[in-house]
C-alpha cells in the first residue's frame, strides 16, 4: 500500500479505481502555407465553435457552482472576441504564411504573457485561463477529442492540475474524486470542487503515472490518498463513507421542519446568495428567505456600471421566484477586497478602513439612486428588505432613507409600483455601530451582525493578510460582547437582530447565540440543514454547564 498526502479541499472519502487524466499535448509544426485565406476561415470556425462551448460549460457551470464560479467562461468568450488577440493570430496567418494552429498557439501565449508581466495579481491570475481557452481552440483546429480523456467508468481522477474549462466539462455522474499535483484552495478548480461537493486533493506531490486503474481511497478528513489499500482499511473507510451518506440522508429529513429548540425557541435561518444564479440552493436546502443578497456581485460580473434596467431584472427575479420568503438585498458593498475597474476608484494604502461600500453610495449620489430606484421598483414582486453596509453613524442612516424615500416619490410619479411593506435595515459590521446601537435600532426595521468585518475592525487585524491568521479569534470575547450589546440594544426598540457572517454557521456558537437572543442566521445554503440540526438538538430549559442530551 502507497499512502500519498496533499491538502484536502473538503472532508470526504471517495473510494474506487484511478483514472491519469492528461491534457493533450500539442504538435505544431512551423509549417508555411501558400494560401492565407483558408486558415483565416478555419481559425474563425474554430473560435466561433469554442465560443460556443464555453457559453455551454458557462451554463452548466452557473447550475453546478453558481455565478460567481462560472464567471471564468465568460472571461474566455470574452477573449475569443477581443480585437487585439484576434488581429495579433490573424497577422501570423496573413503576414508570416503560417497555419492556423501555429498562428493560435503562439497569439495565446503572447497574450498569456502580456497578461502574467502585468503587476496587478488578478491580471497575472488571467494568464493561466488565456491559455486554457487558446488550448481549446487549437484543440478543435487539431481535431482532438478531449472528452475522452475521463474515460467511460466511475473514478477518481488524477492530474497534474485541471483547467476551469476541463473541471466543468467532466461528467460528474463518473467523477469520483478529484487529485492533482498542483493547485490551490483558491484557485478556480477548488471553488468547483468545493461547489460541486467532490473529495478532492490538490497539491499531491507523489502522483505518478503506475496509478492508473489502481484501485484507491481519497480520505479528504485526513488529506491523503491510500493506493491499494488494505482490506482492513477498505472495510474502515468504507464505513465511514457509509455514515456520512446516511447523515447526509438523515439532514433531508428535515427539510419543511422548524428550527425549534428542544424547549421550544424558534429561530429564522435564512441563506447568504450572490445572485439570481443561486435561489435554486435557497429552495433546495429549504432555507426560509435570504439574510443576505450580496448585490456587487451584479457589479462584479459586469463590464460596466449596470444600469437600474439591469438591476431591477436580477431583483425582480429572485423575490418573484421566492415570494413570499423574505428576501434582504444589502446594496452596493464595492471596496476593500471587491474592487471594479469601470468605477475607477484610487488606489488606497489601507483599503479596508478606505472608500467603499456606503461610503461609495452617499458620495456618488447617482449611482446610488440606480440601485435604490431598481430595488423600489422589483418590491413589488416580492417581500423586500433593504440593508445598508458599513454604517457608523446615525447621520448615514438618515441620508440613506431620504435618497431612498426620494426615489420612491420619483417612481410614484412615473406611475411605477412600490410596495409600502419594505423593511430597513443595517449592517452592524463596525465597533461604532455596535456601541451605538441604540440610537441606530430607532431608525431601522432590523440589524444584521455582519461578524467577518465586524471581528476584523475589533481586533485591528486585516482579514485578508494570511500571516495575521495566527493571531486571530473570532470568538473574542470582544466581539461575542459586542454581538450582545447589538442584540439587546435592538429588542430595546423593537428591532430584531440576525448575523450574516461567517459565525452564523458555527455550530460551536450556535447555543450562545439562541442564549443571547438572535433572531436569525443567515448561512450558505449548504449550511441551513447542518444548522438547523443542531438547532433542534439544543434545550435552553438547561443549565449551559449541563450541556444538551
Amino acid at each position: 500500500m502507497q499512502v500519498a498526502t496533499g491538502s484536502s479541499i473538503l472532508n470526504g472519502i471517495a473510494i474506487g479505481k484511478i483514472r491519469i487524466y492528461k491534457a493533450p499535448k500539442f504538435e505544431i509544426k512551423e509549417a508555411l502555407v501558400d494560401d492565407p485565406a483558408p486558415e483565416l476561415e478555419r481559425f474563425e470556425q474554430a473560435r466561433v465553435k469554442v465560443q460556443d462551448q464555453q457559453q455551454v460549460l458557462y451554463d452548466k457551470a452557473v447550475k453546478a457552482a453558481g455565478e460567481e464560479s462560472a464567471a471564468i467562461f465568460q472571461f474566455h468568450m470574452d477573449m475569443l472576441d477581443d480585437d487585439d488577440l484576434l488581429d495579433a493570430v490573424k497577422t501570423i496567418i496573413t503576414d508570416q504564411h503560417h497555419t492556423a494552429e501555429y498562428a493560435a498557439q503562439h497569439g495565446f501565449e503572447n497574450t498569456a504573457q502580456m497578461f502574467k508581466d502585468m503587476d496587478d495579481p488578478y491580471f497575472q491570475a488571467r494568464s493561466a485561463d488565456v491559455l486554457d481557452v487558446g488550448n481549446s481552440v487549437i484543440s478543435v483546429l487539431l481535431g482532438l477529442d478531449t472528452d475522452s480523456l475521463q474515460g467511460s467508468e466511475p473514478s477518481i481522477l488524477v492530474a497534474e492540475d485541471l483547467a476551469p474549462s476541463e473541471t466543468v466539462r467532466l461528467d460528474k455522474s463518473l467523477l469520483l474524486g478529484m487529485i492533482t499535483r498542483e493547485g490551490s484552495s483558491t484557485s478556480h478548480t477548488a471553488i468547483l470542487a468545493r461547489s460541486m461537493n467532490l473529495p478532492t486533493l490538490i497539491q499531491c506531490k507523489d502522483i505518478s503515472d503506475d496509478w492508473d486503474g489502481k484501485f484507491a481511497i481519497l480520505d479528504g478528513y485526513n488529506s491523503c490518498v491510500y493506493i491499494e489499500p488494505t482490506q482492513d482499511l477498505i472495510d474502515s473507510l468504507t464505513k465511514k463513507r457509509n455514515e456520512d451518506l446516511r447523515q447526509e440522508a438523515l439532514l433531508q429529513e428535515l427539510k419543511g421542519k422548524t428550527n425549534t429548540t428542544i424547549d421550544g425557541k424558534t429561530i429564522k435561518v435564512y441563506a447568504n446568495i450572490g445572485g439570481p444564479q443561486d435561489v435554486g440552493a435557497v429552495q433546495v436546502n429549504d432555507a426560509e428567505g435570504v439574510g443576505l443578497f450580496r448585490s456587487e456581485f451584479v457589479y462584479l460580473n459586469s463590464t460596466e456600471d449596470p444600469s437600474e434596467e439591469v438591476q431591477f431584472q436580477a431583483y425582480k427575479r429572485v423575490l418573484e421566484t421566492l415570494a413570499p420568503k423574505l428576501v434582504i438585498i444589502r446594496t452596493c458593498d464595492i471596496g476593500a477586497d471587491k474592487t471594479i475597474d469601470y468605477m475607477n476608484l484610487a488606489k488606497e494604502e489601507n483599503p479596508a478602513l478606505g472608500f467603499r461600500a456606503i461610503r461609495i453610495s452617499l458620495s456618488r449620489k447617482d449611482f446610488f439612486k440606480r440601485q435604490l430606484r431598481a430595488l423600489l421598483r422589483a418590491s413589488a414582486y416580492g417581500n423586500l428588505g433593504i440593508m445598508f453596509p458599513m454604517i457608523i453613524s446615525l447621520r448615514e442612516v438618515r441620508e440613506c432613507k431620504e435618497i431612498l424615500e426620494e426615489c420612491r416619490k420619483e417612481l410614484e410619479a412615473e406611475g411605477k409600483n412600490v410596495s409600502d411593506k419594505i423593511q430597513i435595515g443595517i449592517m452592524v459590521e463596525t465597533p461604532a455601530a455596535a456601541i451605538c446601537a441604540d440610537a441606530l435600532a430607532e431608525e431601522v426595521d432590523f440589524f444584521s451582525l455582519g461578524t467577518n468585518d465586524l471581528t476584523q475592525y475589533t481586533l485591528a487585524i486585516d482579514r485578508q493578510n494570511a500571516k495575521l491568521e495566527p493571531f486571530s479569534d473570532t470568538h473574542h470575547p470582544a466581539v461575542l460582547k459586542e454581538i450582545q450589546m447589538t442584540i439587546e440594544a435592538g429588542h430595546r426598540h423593537g428591532c430584531w437582530v440576525g448575523i450574516c457572517g461567517e459565525l452564523g454557521a458555527d455550530t460551536t456558537l450556535t447555543e450562545t447565540f439562541l442564549r443571547m437572543g438572535v433572531d436569525e442566521l443567515s448561512v450558505n445554503p449548504r449550511s441551513v440543514l447542518p444548522l438547523r440540526k443542531v438547532i433542534r438538538s439544543i434545550d435552553l430549559s438547561r443549565n449551559p454547564e449541563e450541556g444538551n442530551a
